[in-house]
Formats: C-alpha cells, structure tokens, sequence
C-alpha cells in the first residue's frame, strides 16, 4: 500500500492542471483552508490514511466542479494534520491549523482524538466535525463548535442488539451466551458497558468481558479464555489490527462459535481483512458505519479508490461525506467565516443530500445528526454484504456458524 507524506502540508486540490496565464486574468477568490485531521502514523495508520483519502475525493470533486459558488468559486485548500495515533497529537495539530487560519476542521478517527481535538478547536470556535469518532461524549458537552454526522455508540448498539435479537429469533434462538472482547479505550469501555447493561434485557447471558490494549501483540490467552467459556456468540469492539489478530487466533485455535457478531469493528466490514484472511474473515458479522449501495455515487467513489489499488473501507465514504457536509454548509452561509458555518451546520436540513451514507433527513440537535444509522454487515463468499435494513439488504444472513 503506497504510504502518504505524513508532514504538515497545505496544498489545493483540484483537477486544474497548469495552465497558460491569460492575459486579463480574472481575479481568483481566495481560497477557503480546511483542516484534515487524520492519525496516518502509529496504531491508527490504516484508518488515517484512508480518512485523508475520502477527503482529499471530497475536496477534488469540489474544486473541479467550480468550487464554492457562493464564495465566487473559491477553492478548498487542504491544510493536513497528522494526529499520530493519540489525543495529544490531535490537539497539537488543532493549534498548527488554529495558526493556519481554517475556517473548520474534519476527522479525528479514533473517539479519543475526537475528544481532545473537537475541545482544543472550541477554544477558539473552531468549527470541528467529526468524522468517525462514536463516543457519545464527544457531543454531549454543550459544544457549540462540533457537529457528528455519523451515528455513536448509544444509536449503534441498540440497533445492533435490535438486529442480533431478529437474527436469533428468526433462526430458532440457537444462542443464549456471550462474551465480549472489547479495547480498553473510551470507544470500547463505553461500548461494553452498554453491552453489558442491555444483553441481558434482551435473554443473553454475558459470561464475561474481556478488555485488551491498542496495540495488543498476542491473543492467545483471550481466545484461550473464549475456547474455556464456550459461548455461543462472541461480541468484538476493536480495532483493525487487533480483531484480525484475534480472528486468526481463534481460527488456529479452532474456535467456532455459534456467531462473531461485532459492533463498530475496524476489521469485520474491511475489505483488506477479506482479501487478506478469507478464512478467519468468513461469516464474520458487523454492525458499523457503511455507504449507501443504492446511491450511485457509491459506486463511482468505490471505483476512483480501487483504481488506486486501494481497499474499500468505511472511512473513505464518512470523510468524502463530512467534507461535503462543510462545502453545503459554506454555500449556504455564504461567507467563510467560523461563526457563520457553525450556525449554518447547525441549521442543516434534509436539503443536504451530497452524501453517500444510509441516513434519512440530516438535522443537528445538540450537534448530533438525528439521521445517522448503522447497518449490519456479513463476509459472505470474500465479499462484504448487507444484512441489515432489510429495505436495502443485498444478501441474507447466514447464521449460526455452527450447531
């Protein structure tokens, strides 16, 4: 995989090449700077860098279709940060763009570096949106500068458990038990302890959750804990190197539950875990951030990334989404000033349609966009296929895994 440059650099995307001056040149609206914030060194390379890729399709599209026509056709130019993998990195990035002059800031990844980062930027009114980050506290501060397109935890998990009870029902309740393996961050945490408080609501027997750090090195004694308690069904909530680490694992170790059912996993609706591990990768199912199949952008931005030799993961879509979410939100307040777009961000509308996620009517409320919703996804035949919604399902579930 071709690596980016990951130093700071600020430059304007778009199709213009060079061309010949004319000789009365029209004078060129200045350009509008967007900070992308993106972890493309440490644990979270993989992410970052796919993050960066989504916006920087964003950002093309943009300029190449005549750039912000309110603005007389000013051109975004992007002003690149690398977080490093950490919250720390976040804010010393939000400081640099701080100093750049953005007019707003995207991405962030991991819930941590949302955190810290989307904070840092409200010191300064900064506008931040987030690209991906799920835990619910990043917008329930009272932050008037961060807005999230995406769904968080609290929406994803009970849409997840929601979809997990259907599934089991509709194959004859074949499990009743369940251990979760979750990463000790505050995406994970928060996502076990939801876990844990609202599986046994719903008939399921959570025999234990086991925590692991980013990076982890070895599961064998994870899996070796799984193989002990025998549950019927294993929940996962980590990041990409991490759950393939312990996929592998239990696949060696011949572990086969009766389903691996994750929840906002960085491995199991990636399609560099299916091409890589088809095995370990096999009937794996996901409840996670996922495009629209039936918007035909979805398609064409799948095709620019592939053509690239590059994978088609989520991050992609979220960032070309959170990007577009800013270029409406300029057009409509008509000036590249961070009061005005955060009051036009927090005035978005179902007008807003320049997306490619699976989301109804886009409309803010404390920042969080009502709208945003998960699917559920299963690895099927080494591809990644939609279970949930059944309205837009290309592929019907195939569970259990074992008797």
């Amino acid at each position: 995989m071709a690596k980016f440059e990951v130093a700071r650099r600020s430059l304007v995307l778009g199709a213009a090449g060079v061309l010949a001056a004319p000789a009365l040149p029209r004078a060129q609206a200045p350009a509008v700077k967007l900070g992308i914030l993106q972890p493309v060194t440490g644990a979270l390379s993989q992410d970052g860098e796919y993050g960066r890729l989504g916006a920087e399709l964003a950002i093309n599209e943009i300029n190449a279709g005549g750039g912000i026509r309110a603005l007389g056709g000013a051109r975004i130019e992007m002003v690149f940060g690398d977080a490093r993998s950490n919250p720390e990195g976040g804010v010393s990035e939000v400081e640099k763009m701080q100093a750049e002059g953005v007019v707003a800031i995207v991405g962030g990844f991991a819930s941590p570096i949302c955190l810290a980062a989307s904070q840092a930027a409200s010191r300064y009114d900064l506008p931040y949106v987030v690209d991906v980050g799920v835990s619910d506290q990043i917008v329930s501060r009272g932050l008037a500068n961060t807005f999230r397109f995406g769904p968080g935890f609290g929406v994803v998990t009970n849409a997840a458990l929601d979809n997990l009870v259907a599934l089991n029902d509709a194959a004859g309740k074949p499990s009743r038990t369940v251990v979760i393996v979750h990463e000790d961050g505050l995406f994970g945490s928060g996502m076990a302890r939801l876990l844990n408080a609202e599986l046994p609501k719903r008939g399921f027997e959570v025999l234990e959750t086991i925590a692991h750090p980013t990076p982890a090195r070895d599961m064998n004694n994870v899996a070796l804990r799984i193989r002990s308690l025998r549950p019927d069904l294993v929940i996962p909530s980590s990041y990409y190197a991490e759950f393939v680490l312990l996929a592998r694992t239990m696949q060696q170790q011949r572990i086969r539950p009766k389903g691996i059912y994750c929840v906002l996993n960085g491995a199991a609706s990636n399609y560099r875990f299916v091409r890589e591990f088809p095995d370990a990768a096999n009937l794996v199912m996901d409840c996670n951030h996922w495009p629209d199949p039936r918007k035909p952008k979805t398609a064409e931005l799948r095709r620019q990334v592939e053509a690239q030799n590059r994978f088609w993961l989520y991050n992609t879509p979220m960032n070309y989404s959170a990007v577009m979410l800013v270029a409406d939100a300029l057009e409509r307040a008509g000036r590249a000033d961070r009061a005005a777009l955060i009051q036009a961000l927090a005035a978005t509308d179902g007008a807003f349609t320049k997306h490619i996620m699976p989301y109804g009517p886009t409309r803010f409320v404390n920042g969080q966009n009502q709208a945003g919703a998960p699917v559920n996804t299963q690895v099927q035949n080494n591809d990644i296929k939609v279970i949930f919604p059944r309205d837009f399902a290309d592929a019907q579930p195939v569970y259990p895994v074992t008797g």
